[in-house]
């Protein structure tokens, strides 16, 4: 197993509670926490990271979830089968994540970036207030669907689940922001959840890592959770398209440099 240094835990600690506050507020603190980690240890195995990534991710999601939940009350009906879906998603993408390399989803992964961003953009007033497009059976179909797919996606690479939740609830089934953040938080529970339960008897968690960057992904997740619901919709919109974007430029510097 990598060894952790010094300086390498100060990054990764740094590093991760700012992927917890950023991906309480609106997902994908894993492009921050996953770079930091590659830094870290240039020699580990892609499962090793994913898995210790999980590990800190699901510390910062379970304090945001429960943050949520007490000051947004968000709707159990729809996120709870959502959470399901997503769990089993999750876990069936872990299975191959032993074989599949997270540069394979790099294009991707951009195209679906630039898509929701530009999306975002050309209609300001998505998100600010709540309009369902959906009712009774479809509504719930259509929520355990963004589950499943974005849950796989989560358990085989990760990055970036926390945003694609997030616009899927908005742009799909018409969740204002705030909501949207909430049930996302309750799925990407679920998805991490899922995923450390095949990692673990797979023996791919470095702990030390793992238990430092989910103590601070833990006291990111609160930070961002208390802020988000303070600021409101409008708020957690800018933080979007600001996160949206950063990402698509690192993956696109990923891509064109061949990392």
């Amino acid at each position: 197993m990598p060894e952790l240094g010094p300086e390498a835990l100060l990054l990764l600690v740094v590093s991760a509670f700012l992927a917890g506050t950023v991906d309480a507020v609106v997902g994908g603190g894993g492009l921050i926490q996953l770079p930091a980690l590659m830094v870290a240890f240039p020699t580990a195995t892609p499962v090793q990271l994913l898995a210790t990534n999980k590990l800190g991710s699901i510390a910062g999601t379970s304090m945001s979830s429960v943050t949520y939940y007490r000051r947004v009350k968000p709707d159990l009906r729809t996120a709870l089968p959502m959470a399901g879906a997503a769990f089993v998603g999750s876990a069936l993408g872990a299975t191959v994540a032993f074989s599949i390399p997270r540069s394979a989803f790099n294009p991707i992964v951009l195209v679906a970036l630039v898509v929701v961003g530009a999306y975002i953009v050309l209609k300001p007033d998505l998100g600010q207030v709540e309009h369902l497009r959906m009712t009774g059976l479809r509504h719930y179909l259509a929520a355990c669907a963004i589950g499943l797919g974005i849950g796989f996606y989560d358990g085989a690479l990760g990055p970036g689940t926390g945003s694609f939740l997030v616009f899927a609830l908005v742009s799909w089934l018409g969740y204002a922001f705030l909501e949207a953040s909430a049930k996302a938080k309750i799925a990407n529970f679920a998805t991490n959840l899922a995923a450390l339960l095949i990692f673990i008897p797979q023996g791919a968690v470095m702990w030390k890592a793992g238990i430092a960057i989910a103590i601070a992904n833990l006291a990111g997740g609160y930070v961002g959770a208390r802020v988000a619901v303070a600021r409101g919709a409008r708020f957690i919109r800018a933080v979007f398209i600001a996160v949206v974007a950063a990402f698509a430029l690192k993956i696109g510097w990923d891509i064109a440099s061949g990392a």
